[in-house]
């Protein structure tokens, strides 16, 4: 769809009022982390109707390697998420806890919708 907005912006300047690139929530991986597995897939896709055994077995690698990327991600964010409000100060505690549980729902709420 053309963006007349985004059209008439110079090309030096990035996209966006902040110029970011895109809105929402970080993604849980790395773009190039992400790009590999993707084309990993896409390859797996793209032979199959040479290898469909290698192909679905590189499809399951593909999976694999994501869920466990997922997984490590999931538990840094854990581990960075309880550092923010374990062992807070008793004076600072109730705004760092509802923070941290919006941190919380935030990524479940994501979980859940993906």
């Amino acid at each position: 769809m053309y963006d007349q907005t985004r059209a008439q912006q110079p090309a030096d300047r990035p996209p966006g009022v902040s110029g970011s690139r895109t809105t929402g929530p970080e993604p849980l991986l790395p773009s190039d982390e992400r790009e590999k597995i993707v084309r990993r897939l896409g390859h797996a896709l793209n032979t199959f109707a040479d290898a469909p055994d290698k192909a679905l077995e590189e499809a399951e690698s593909a999976f694999d390697e994501a869920t466990a990327a997922l997984m490590h991600a999931l538990a840094d964010r854990r581990s960075a998420m309880r550092a923010g409000w374990q062992d807070q100060d008793p004076e600072t505690q109730s705004a760092e806890l509802r923070i941290a549980l919006r941190e919380y729902r935030e990524i479940t709420g994501r979980l859940l919708r993906a």
